[in-house]
């Protein structure tokens, strides 16, 4: 792992019940949700705070700077504070600007807070009118893109296909164990495979919702995490690539950023088999088709090995390599908080308090990713055990 002045461990979580609908709250409201579940979770008072980081996609609600008004219901009045936007990456980098300020030694507590109320909005709208028509275009159609879809039905055909389904299926299968997640849909292969195509070969059941919600996650000194009630999990490394400089340029089908991160986060961290060193992995997934494919970039996986794996169910909870217990992305996906629920979820494991969806084996070390914007990848490892400084 990189060298850090100081451990850092997460020592707090709070997320809302994600849903489609949430007429009942406003943005503050949502995300003081999630604040006081996450404060009730650490046994912390709000004044013992030190700094907050906050994220959303703000064109999606098209309310500039929410940050400004979420004071009231994150408790930043007053405090030292953060506003982060990269995509549907947000909740990551959220998470490493927290790991990275705590780690520094300039707070010994940062709340790291992501959220979206999507109803408020046009997401689509948003997305469509974010990049230049002509240069970037291809940015523009955010995750509903059959690509690798058809890149994978060349390759591997038909069982592409169907894993493609199966793994859609194994989410909902998850979701319906996560009282929190949006989609907890009880579908077969079938009913995947027969519904409404969008951009062949994805189809509507392949893909992600637009859900609205809010999950917060403590980070804390070494020294905090001492005196507070939860089992610590210790933030071990995360490695950020994106092509933001060349965006316009990269190739869908042949994006690799999920792989040039992998391969410096398990060779910083002595990760040779990460099938057999890592005990669960919440993967960021708009949809199957992306998933399915990026599984074999993040476990260094080659010829479609992940096809097979899929079908014979070793992605289960109780499987070989459990993926996404809660659910995943295309379970829920308020999405400034996406990713940073992928962070809470592996966390969540590696504590062995994540309810009706905790795996059934001791999670020593666990995954977890963020995807979007322009092509950006966030990859966290978090531990049981502290790390070497």
């Amino acid at each position: 792992m990189t060298k850090r002045m100081r451990n850092v461990a997460i020592s707090g979580i709070g997320q809302t019940r994600h849903r489609g609908h949430r007429e009942d709250v406003n943005m503050v409201e949502l995300v003081a949700e999630a604040v006081e579940e996450v404060l009730a979770d650490s046994k912390m008072d709000l004044k013992d705070i030190d700094c907050i980081v906050h994220g959303n996609m703000e064109l999606f609600e098209g309310i500039h700077q929410p940050d400004m008004w979420h004071v009231l219901g994150d408790g930043a009045y007053g405090k030292a504070g953060f506003r982060i936007t990269t995509g549907g990456t947000t909740g990551a980098t959220i998470a490493c600007s927290a790991d990275h300020l705590v780690a520094s030694g300039m707070y010994d507590s940062v709340l790291a807070i992501g959220w979206e109320k999507q109803e408020e909005g046009m997401t689509t709208t948003g997305i469509t009118n974010m990049a230049d028509p002509l240069w970037e275009r291809e940015v523009q159609t955010g995750a509903i893109t059959g690509t690798h879809g058809v890149m994978m039905m060349n390759k591997f055909g038909e069982p592409a296909n169907q894993a493609a389904a199966e793994l859609r299926v194994l989410m909902a299968n998850n979701a319906r164990k996560n009282y929190k997640a949006h989609l907890r849909i009880e579908i077969t292969r079938q009913d995947v495979l027969e519904s409404r195509v969008l951009a062949w070969p994805l189809r509507l059941l392949h893909m992600c919702p637009e859900s609205n919600g809010a999950c917060a996650v403590l980070f804390v000194s070494e020294e905090l995490a001492k005196k507070l009630p939860q089992k610590p999990v210790w933030m071990h490394d995360h490695v950020t690539v994106h092509r933001q400089e060349t965006f316009d340029l990269v190739n869908m089908g042949d994006l690799d950023t999920h792989g040039e991160a992998a391969r410096t986060l398990y060779a910083r961290n002595g990760i040779v088999d990460p099938i057999k060193q890592i005990g669960v992995f919440e993967m960021y997934d708009p949809q199957s088709w992306w998933a399915l494919d990026w599984i074999g970039k993040f476990l260094m996986l080659e010829n479609g090995e992940q096809i097979e794996m899929v079908l014979n169910g070793d992605f289960a909870i109780d499987g070989k390599f459990p993926l996404n217990p809660s659910g995943g992305v295309v379970s829920s996906n308020p999405i400034g908080a996406t990713a940073i629920i992928r962070v809470a979820e592996a966390a969540l494991q590696i504590r062995g308090n994540a309810g009706d969806h905790q795996v059934p084996k001791d999670v020593k070390l666990a995954l977890s990713s963020g995807f979007g914007g322009t092509f950006w990848t966030v990859f966290h490892l978090l531990g049981a055990e502290k790390p070497d400084k």
